[in-house]
């Protein structure tokens, strides 16, 4: 007769248990500046993952979407529930054709641009994520230079993430963590669309 296994963790059941209070919090001493680009499915996903661990911290946190102003995303529901966090979106309703660009897209990112600025130099935040900024600056919607300017005024306890795919290599080079998502396998080569609470 086999003794049953014994799990050496214990569960938390969200819905059993009250939320956690968040851990003392910590500014940075030195913020750093994360990148993550590639072909492959989870920048977004891993950046998100960085704002629920310096949640859970106590820190603050502002997220700035560029071209997603009028597409409604799983996270933002939870997000906007979460304590010391706040995000802003920017975009035109219809997705940028990058040979194509209208000047009212490049007028879109160019607020989200200016938010992210006015969020990282508030001295409110701790963490600051500009989702999609990477396909905004290789889709020439604003220039590399303006977040390169943005990254070398980052005040030294900010933390930066930049998200998406084309990243200029002027950003790679100006990051100090850089994480390439490489694409293996997508369902989406088998005509498996984008499903909501999974893909957004």
């Amino acid at each position: 007769m086999t003794k049953e296994a014994t799990p050496c963790y214990t569960a938390i059941v969200s819905n059993a248990m009250p939320l956690l209070e968040p851990l003392p919090r910590q500014p940075f001493s030195k913020g750093l500046v994360e990148l993550y680009t590639g072909t492959g499915k989870g920048k977004t996903t891993a950046a998100l993952g960085v704002v629920l661990r310096a949640v859970a911290h106590g820190l603050r946190v502002h997220i700035v979407y560029f071209m997603k102003g009028d597409t409604r995303y799983g996270e933002q529901e939870i997000l906007s529930r979460l304590p010391g966090v706040s995000f802003a979106k920017f975009g035109q309703p219809s997705f940028v054709d990058p040979k194509n660009v209208k000047e009212e897209e490049k007028e879109e990112a160019r607020r989200a641009l200016a938010e992210a600025r006015r969020a990282m130099l508030s001295g409110r935040y701790d963490l600051i994520v500009l989702d999609e900024v990477n396909v905004a600056a290789a889709w020439k919607l604003i220039s590399v230079e303006e977040v390169l300017h943005l990254i070398r005024d980052k005040p030294e306890e900010v933390e930066l993430i930049l998200t998406g795919r084309y990243a200029p290599a002027e950003l790679v080079e100006a990051a100090d963590l850089v994480t390439e998502m490489m694409e293996v396998k997508h369902p989406f080569q088998k005509g498996v669309m984008a499903r909501p609470g999974i893909d957004y």
